[in-house]
């Protein structure tokens, strides 16, 4: 869902997260993540890592980016688009 339009009181499909669409919440219950609230306190790197290996391909880094924008909003921040992760990304794990 497009940040702006995310709100955190009506949250019970994984597509009421802010840039979750159809293919990455389908993404999410490969990695047996089926409601936004499973998402609270997991690691989107772990996540990421997983669904390279579970998928046995490289996914984009943007996937990382969109990761932690779910987790970092579970954890109670606010929305934002999932392009505001990649500085980060890129400076944390640059070899990704």
């Amino acid at each position: 869902m497009h940040p702006g339009k995310v709100r955190r009181e009506n949250l019970q499909a994984l597509t009421d997260l802010p840039n979750i669409g159809p293919s990455l919440a389908a993404d999410l219950r490969l990695l047996g993540i089926d409601t936004p609230q499973q998402l609270t306190g997991q690691d989107p790197l772990r996540l990421y890592r997983r669904l390279c290996d579970i998928t046995r391909t490289r996914q984009d880094p943007c996937v990382l980016d969109t990761f932690l924008s779910a987790t970092d909003f579970m954890a109670g921040n606010p929305p934002q688009a999932w392009w505001h992760y990649t500085a980060a990304r890129k400076q944390q794990w640059p070899s990704l």
